[in-house]
């Protein structure tokens, strides 16, 4: 139970210490920004629902051939 705590308390630490500026709001600003972050190339970018939120899905290639999928919370208004 103790450990539950802790790790609750500790998510909700770590989600009020994210800068407002990772929530992009426009999809071409996420796209660049995960692209910025990750020193990789846009392959495709969209917005889904998931529930009553929206999430910029980006898919990305690394300098490393690596392809990554990032998610971004679209910040309401």
């Amino acid at each position: 139970m103790k450990r539950w705590l802790f790790h609750m308390i500790l998510a909700m630490v770590l989600a009020l210490s994210v800068p407002a500026v990772s929530f992009a709001q426009t999809l071409d600003e996420a796209a660049r920004q995960a692209a910025r972050q990750h020193d990789a190339k846009v392959l495709s970018a969209r917005t889904v629902q998931q529930g009553k939120k929206r999430v910029h899905v980006i898919k990305l290639l690394t300098r490393k051939g690596v392809v990554k999928t990032i998610r971004i919370t679209v910040r309401e208004r």
